[in-house]
């Protein structure tokens, strides 16, 4: 099962709640084996307007607490591999703007016990550069220039620093002013911290050898020739492994009515590919067996997260859903539908509390594409509404009625 949503409203549809509450039906009162794999919440959302992302009502993951803040600390690894892999580039722009190659490569190739060898990682730069030498005594001085200097554009930085907090202040900063910098500053910023590359490389990955390929494959600039930099050029693959060697496992969490949940990865939809990771969704196949059932969510909607889980996840991992179900709400259709905008925190205007049929027909016209998205991918799409006490009969009959014209 797929669980995916129409295009989201500040409203809240309850993804979350109908994948959690889908997984406690199947497994709690049909004694089905079941799985549900939810995407790991930032604390930029939680902390904002949004909140967390546990489910609601009896239908969530607990403790709710632990599911929305740290967790097992995945994110943190993150933050730090993805600041040491930041710092590992100005450290290198400072070190090659105030050495000469010999002191770099002195620095770089040092001598142990009285001789210098390559690492795996430097070994396999110079092969990128075309130096066949294994001997470091025996590189000509061009050589030694060509591996020591990685001549990066400041210009075409695109690693920013993280922090997985709202901090709307570290948007735009000046790095480089104290004195030990000699006068090597620029402007930079720091994003989110599951914004990171690395955020998305954890959700696609499928082992540690292959996760520590990705992230040795990550650009961090281009060279002044215009060529691209990356982590291995750094020789920092090996410590960015190492700190996401724990993260790489999903946690296993269960709902209020003892059903298990995998909380694993959280890239966003809109940078992203925004839907949990494939380590997660393939472990939970095996754990429920052939007649069981593994229930994944996507982030955002059917227009932008369930495209890029047909077009890149379903890629990396080889799996395809049986079935999509598509959640919608009353309230979300009638915001479609042209009805007044929503403000947090500020009472809902009578549009959305009392019955309007021309609204919820109007949005409608957004449930239609959603469903005509998810046909497109030759999958079966069950909507999935989620009701409140507000909505009428009528404006549920109307719905349903809509959706399976359409074939849903």
């Amino acid at each position: 099962f797929y669980i995916v949503r129409i295009t989201p409203t500040p409203l809240g549809e309850g993804k979350s709640t109908v994948t959690i509450g889908l997984v406690q039906a199947l497994t709690a009162h049909l004694k089905i084996n079941s799985f549900a794999c939810l995407r790991q919440p930032s604390q930029g959302p939680t902390f904002g307007v949004k909140g967390g992302a546990a489910g609601g009502g009896y239908a969530q993951v607990i403790p709710m607490e632990e599911f929305n803040l740290h967790l097992t600390g995945d994110i943190h690894a993150i933050t730090a591999a993805n600041n040491l892999l930041a710092a590992a580039i100005d450290a290198r722009i400072l070190h090659e703007n105030t050495q000469s190659d010999k002191a770099l490569y002195n620095r770089l190739v040092p001598l142990v016990h009285g001789e210098r060898k390559f690492s795996a990682i430097q070994l396999a730069r110079m092969k990128r550069l075309g130096i066949t030498k294994m001997d470091p005594k025996t590189l000509t001085a061009d050589e030694i220039n060509k591996f020591v200097r990685l001549d990066i554009d400041t210009s075409t930085i695109t690693w920013q620093r993280v922090v997985d907090t709202n901090d709307r202040f570290l948007r735009k900063i000046t790095i480089g002013q104290a004195n030990t910098e000699k006068g090597f500053s620029r402007q930079t910023q720091f994003d989110i911290a599951v914004a990171s590359e690395i955020m998305a490389i954890l959700a696609l990955t499928s082992n540690l050898s292959d996760m520590k390929e990705r992230l040795g494959k990550i650009v961090v600039a281009n060279n002044t020739k215009g060529q691209p930099v990356t982590a291995e050029d750094l020789g920092v693959t090996g410590a960015l492994a190492v700190l996401m060697k724990d993260a790489i496992k999903p946690t296993l969490m269960q709902t209020l009515e003892g059903t298990p949940v995998f909380v694993h990865a959280g890239p966003f939809a809109n940078i992203a590919h925004g839907n949990s990771s494939v380590l997660a969704d393939k472990l939970a196949l095996k754990l429920v067996g052939k007649e069981g059932f593994v229930v994944t969510e996507a982030g955002f909607g059917a227009d932008i997260g369930m495209e890029k889980f047909f077009n890149i996840k379903c890629r990396a991992s080889g799996l395809i859903p049986s079935v999509v179900v598509l959640v919608a709400t009353v309230r979300a259709l009638k915001m479609h539908g042209g009805g007044p905008n929503v403000i947090a925190g500020v009472p809902l205007k009578k549009e959305y509390t009392e019955e309007n049929l021309k609204l919820v027909s109007d949005g409608c016209s957004n449930l239609l594409k959603q469903i005509q998205i998810t046909q497109q991918f030759g999958v079966p799409v069950v909507l999935a509404l989620n009701v409140f006490r507000t909505d009428s009969p009528a404006e549920i009959n109307l719905v349903c009625e809509i959706a399976k014209q359409s074939g849903a």
